[in-house]
């Protein structure tokens, strides 16, 4: 029989699944509600805000406390570990652009909903390149175990703000 202590390690792998579910869910409703935004309904620029906050506060958790727990049960993941903050340095690169361009489609021609599109069909392949990757080099070592120092709070429960 599992200890409770396991049982809550083997949630914690599902619960990262559950928040990749979670992002994926969002950043497919704002592109889906890409074609149904009014080019002067600042609402565009809240929901590209409100994902952008939700997937960064999701990396932040992270790479500020689920990795240092990680690598001080696993040292063996630091590549591993490196690869994934590696990916969240470039994912925060595009979120400033998702931004950018959420903020000026705003205030322009119908072309910068396309761009806006453009970026996120971007950053949806490589969030699922990401995410995938994650869940596979890292579930192993979840559900053997690693402390939670408060952590899983924003890695798992940011809110979801968008749709």
């Amino acid at each position: 029989m599992a200890s409770p202590d396991s049982d809550r390690a083997v949630a914690l792998s599902q619960q990262l699944k559950q928040a990749h579910q979670q992002l994926r869910r969002q950043v497919e409703t704002l592109k889906a509600d890409l074609g149904r935004r009014r080019l002067d309904d600042d609402a565009l620029v809240t929901h590209c805000l409100a994902f952008c906050a939700a997937l960064t506060t999701h990396h932040t958790g992270e790479d500020e406390g689920l990795f240092a727990e990680l690598l001080r049960a696993r040292p063996d993941l630091a590549k591993t570990v490196a690869n994934l903050v590696q990916d969240h340095e470039m994912i925060g690169t595009i979120l400033l652009r998702v931004k950018q361009l959420a903020d000026e489609a705003a205030r322009s021609p119908a072309s910068g909903l396309d761009a806006v599109g453009r970026e996120l069909d971007g950053l949806m392949a490589i969030m699922e390149s990401h995410f995938n990757y994650e869940e596979r080099a890292i579930s192993a070592a979840l559900d053997a175990g690693v402390r939670d120092t408060g952590w899983s709070g924003t890695v798992f429960r940011f809110r979801d703000h968008v749709g």
